[in-house]
């Protein structure tokens, strides 16, 4: 038997096209595996020329899925490249509209692309494994999640404008207040929110006490992890300094986010067009981190909100001293952080400034060369904008750092380590499959929702000889 491949082609539930090749022995067993990113957008070149103002609408076009964090990412990159500080009653609307988009999107994630396999088991029949099957198992449940989704793209809508791609971020703050009616009708269903993100909670948990061995093995490694803190090391989406602890939770380094090239490099593969974010401290491959909710998770000390806070507590019970390594785990990390946001919905609807007409500092007439860097916590992680422009305010350099490309790397082991542990070359499953998706859906990459049909799922693996010849395929979906 000569050495063969697999490729996994196209990964589902991903924005984008990628791929996964699994290199087999001459024995059938996995002797290496690649995550490829096969698409090429060249953004950030396209942006040059533009006014810098025009980010904040044109980014967001990067995705269909989380444009909020890029709209806000891009306000507070434009907010230093015109030297301006955005009035508190500003910052609070800009994070009341960013928790909208951490609700909606942590709440589509758990219900609709983790739960089949979690409820429904990564083996069951690919045509009821989804949410069609999610809602024919718990139609109660079903109903709560899609209110969840709703709730949060109606924040979005409220202050925006629009659901996807909204029109409220401006450099030096945001074009609308929000008003009275507004604040009353999202704090008026905030507790059936609070108690749908705990059912949640308490559904991950059970699930996740009846597979803890499982749970705590499958595509777990030590890596670095990084995340926006406040001043007492609490967890903040919105804005802060990042702070990178290493695979023993140590202290690695904290910095504004304006110096993370002094932090953060990127390395380059020949079998994938997508960078690899790392820490310039310790090299590559050392200085590999990851970013999003397990990562947060890890680096912080503290959440600002109770119950979020009293999860947190229990999270970090999990390992002990140690970060909680397993990819598996980032399901429950969305969670608390839904929870957080759903909390801290109702502490921003709660400040005395949420209603005032004070949102815009107005930026100078005049432009100088500039530059300014602007850094998020987006829902899959840590999301950094850096624009640099000319003295009539048009950008010269843009660099985008976005989540999915500083879990690259871990995206690329986690595959590795599922493959080996499950793929077994002489014959292909679809229940093998789907763990070696599973493991690159734990990082929810961006762009998850947009490039595959309701309840469908095409994917087509095909087995190859050293020769050329085929020897098995597995296909769904569309295959």
């Amino acid at each position: 038997m000569g050495a063969r491949k697999i490729t996994i082609e196209p990964v589902t539930r991903i924005e984008g096209h990628g791929r996964v090749t699994i290199h087999l022995d001459e024995q059938g067993q996995v002797k290496e595996t690649f995550f490829h990113v096969d698409e090429f957008r060249g953004l950030e070149k396209f942006c040059e020329g533009r006014p810098y103002y025009e980010m904040t609408q044109i980014t967001q076009r990067i995705c269909g899925i989380c444009p909020v964090s890029h709209h806000l990412a891009a306000a507070k990159a434009c907010d230093a490249v015109a030297r301006v500080e955005p009035p508190r009653p500003a910052k609070l609307l800009r994070e009341l509209i960013h928790m909208g988009q951490v609700v909606q999107s942590h709440g589509m994630h758990f219900f609709h692309l983790a739960a089949p396999d979690l409820l429904l088991g990564f083996d069951a029949d690919p045509a009821e494994r989804n949410v069609f099957g999610i809602i024919r198992a718990n139609p109660e449940l079903a109903l709560k999640a899609v209110n969840l989704r709703r709730f949060g793209q109606q924040i979005i809508e409220r202050l925006g404008g629009k659901r996807i791609h909204p029109n409220f971020t401006v450099a030096g703050g945001v074009n609308a207040a929000l008003t009275a009616k507004d604040r009353q009708e999202i704090a008026a269903e905030l507790p059936t929110m609070l108690a749908t993100a705990q059912e949640a909670i308490g559904i991950i948990k059970s699930w996740m006490d009846a597979n803890r061995e499982w749970v705590s093995t499958f595509a777990a490694f030590p890596s670095g992890y990084m995340g926006l803190v406040d001043e007492e090391g609490g967890l903040q989406l919105y804005d802060g300094e990042i702070r990178v602890k290493d695979d023993q939770g140590k202290f690695i380094a904290q910095f504004k986010p304006e110096h993370y090239l002094s932090h953060i490099a990127e390395h380059v593969e020949p079998w994938s067009f997508l960078k690899f974010p790392y820490l310039r401290k310790l090299g590559w491959p050392k200085g590999i981190y990851r970013v999003g909710s397990l990562a947060r998770m890890n680096v912080v000390d503290r959440i600002g909100t109770p119950l979020a806070n009293e999860e947190f507590r229990l999270f970090r019970q999990l390992n002990g001293e140690k970060p909680v390594e397993g990819s598996l785990y980032y399901h429950y990390a969305r969670l608390i952080e839904t929870l957080y946001g759903l909390e801290r919905i109702g502490q921003l609807l709660d400040d005395p400034e949420i209603l005032s007409n004070d949102v815009r500092t107005a930026p100078w007439e005049t432009h100088v060369p500039s530059q300014g860097v602007g850094v998020i916590e987006a829902p899959r992680g840590t999301l950094f904008h850096d624009y640099s422009t000319d003295e009539n305010g048009l950008l010269t350099r843009v660099n985008l750092i976005v989540a999915t490309g500083n879990n690259n790397w871990a995206m690329h082991l986690a595959a590795g380590q599922v493959a080996k542990t499950y793929v077994d070359g002489t014959k292909l499953t679809e229940g093998m499959l789907n763990r070696v998706e599973a493991a690159i859906r734990c990082y929810d990459p961006c762009l998850s929702c947009s490039t595959h049909a309701i309840g469908r799922m095409p994917l087509e693996v095909t087995l190859v000889a050293a020769d050329g010849a085929i020897l098995d395929r597995v296909a769904r979906g569309n295959g």
